[in-house]
């Protein structure tokens, strides 16, 4: 009989872990269970809710429910979903706890979650990681410059023994922890956190039954497996060389129980679909044009700004011989109104929606679907949009994102450290033929590190296309407004990526 696994999510943001475990199916057949996640962010968890309900009632129902389709199209207020299907509604609101780990309430949540796991699963898994604030690189810059910070009394750099704590209770079958690599080097109390870590984890069933052996994920020759790592840097796992189209690099460390750690040996995943790119996700996408902000917006305002700017940036390369550059900023401003798009959003599904063959757009696109969701740019300023058309097509000629130097000086912010190095990257293009950098929840800002590649949208990407580069699927919809959308879809895990670490621990166990 196939294996059945209950898993207990921690720290589960929207949910793209999970989705990853709950997705992977053998004939028919879910390995994976999740019987409860916790994430206490208000917008992440009436998105990993609603995504817990889908779940269910498609479980039940063989199809998504028809008030979610037109929920989805933007044709219906959001239901009551306890209307809509009480009974999977509960085991949703059941599984899905908007919880803060390390509180009483959540304490006696995950230990009823776990009891009833205990009866009803072969075995249990525990995945998530803990909330990547204090171990990046940008959040400890940012952290020092706070007046009275003491990093010894920020609780998020101790959030990882709220996780060993489940662990230690749990007793899985193994677990998954992913964190952002400055967890390496981020120091505490004058100690490395991951040397806390790896002890904390070591110490786990001491003299009292099972303790867990520690594996990195490590590919070669298109194989995936479960090894020792020999440096803390072996427990890197690169997104990009998975299928993902983004070069998003993640610690991930996986623990499997003493009593099971024999099965490890000849373990092993094939990886398809290496090499995938920007355009591969969301090159398909109706073309959008962004919106003016702090100003009168239309398209025909939106279309005299684009075209002006063109013209400036065709002067500027004009006195470079045969600049492509100069080329075609001339052919921009002169089919402005031609070639730009006039729509701020759409929901309109592209063309053969649901019938590629392609293997990730399989699994992005979802043929039930009647539009695509989420799909609705945002607003730059005036004098930002003939930057991002200068780094979009400086991008398509020379296939690197321009640096600050590379900027012609009429384009230069007013920052007086524009060229000190600090601004170096202020402005980046997403390469169409190339996987995008990582998607981070700073995409909720600005946008400026992530410009579309189409010169003639001159926008920052929209959350739709955010989270296709994150490999949800379009029928993954996120709740809160726009910039909770957007922290969410950077904060998570691929879940494309997850579903084959799913697939490796269940070759495994």
């Amino acid at each position: 009989m196939p294996a059945n696994f209950g898993v207990v999510d921690l720290f589960a943001g929207p949910g793209g872990l999970g989705e990853g475990f709950a997705s992977l199916a053998d004939e028919g057949h879910f390995s994976f269970k999740i019987g409860i996640s916790v994430e206490k962010e208000k917008s992440a968890h009436s998105t990993l809710t609603l995504r817990a309900f889908l779940r269910e009632y498609r479980a039940n129902h063989g199809s998504l429910p028809s008030q979610f389709i037109d929920f989805h199209a933007g044709l219906i207020p959001q239901p009551n979903w306890s209307a809509v299907d009480a009974e999977a509604w509960r085991v949703a609101t059941e599984e899905a706890r908007g919880l803060e780990l390390g509180t009483e309430a959540a304490t006696e949540a995950i230990d009823r979650a776990i009891a009833k796991l205990r009866v009803n699963h072969d075995d249990t898994i525990l995945i998530g990681g803990p909330p990547c604030q204090a171990y990046s690189l940008v959040g400890r810059a940012r952290a020092k410059g706070k007046v009275g910070y003491v990093p010894e009394a920020d609780e998020r750099h101790y959030l990882f023994r709220e996780y060993i704590r489940v662990l230690d209770r749990l007793r899985p079958a193994a677990f998954v922890m992913e964190n952002v690599k400055g967890m390496l080097s981020s120091t505490v109390e004058s100690r490395l956190v991951f040397e806390m870590l790896m002890e904390d984890l070591s110490s786990l069933g001491t003299g009292r039954g099972h303790h867990y052996e520690l594996r990195a994920i490590r590919l070669k020759d298109g194989r995936a497996r479960l090894q020792e790592a020999m440096k803390p840097s072996d427990f890197i796992v690169r997104a990009e060389e998975f299928g993902v189209p983004q070069r998003r690099h993640r610690v991930i460390i996986v623990g499997i129980r003493s009593d099971l750690a024999h099965r490890v040996a000849g373990a092993e995943i094939a990886i398809t679909n290496m090499a995938r790119t920007v355009a591969d996700a969301i090159g398909t996408m109706p073309a959008l044009r962004s919106g003016i902000s702090r100003s009168q917006d239309s398209t025909s305002a939106w279309r005299r700004e684009v075209a002006a700017a063109a013209t400036r940036l065709a002067a500027i390369h004009k006195e470079q011989d045969n600049s492509p550059l100069h080329h075609l900023f001339s052919s921009f401003a002169e089919r402005a109104n031609e070639e730009t798009p006039s729509l701020r959003a759409t929901s309109r599904l592209p063309e053969g929606y649901g019938a590629s063959g392609d293997e990730l757009l399989r699994w992005l696109e979802r043929p039930e679907l009647r539009s695509l969701a989420q799909h609705e740019t945002r607003g730059h300023m005036g004098s930002d949009l003939g930057r991002y058309l200068f780094a979009s097509a400086f991008g398509a000629v020379n296939h690197y994102s321009p640096k600050a130097a590379d900027f012609p000086r009429e384009l230069s912010p007013d920052h007086r450290n524009w060229n000190s190095g600090v601004f170096n990257d202020r402005f980046r293009v997403q390469l169409s033929g190339e996987a995008s950098t990582t998607v981070t929840s700073h995409i909720s800002k600005d946008g400026h590190y992530f410009i579309h590649p189409d010169p003639t949208q001159c926008r920052s990407l929209t959350v739709r296309e955010a989270a296709r580069l994150q490999t949800f699927p379009d029928d993954y919809l996120f709740l809160g407004n726009r910039t909770q959308q957007y922290v969410q879809v950077g904060n998570a895990v691929p879940p494309y990526l997850a579903r084959q670490i799913a697939k490796l621990l269940l070759s495994t166990l």
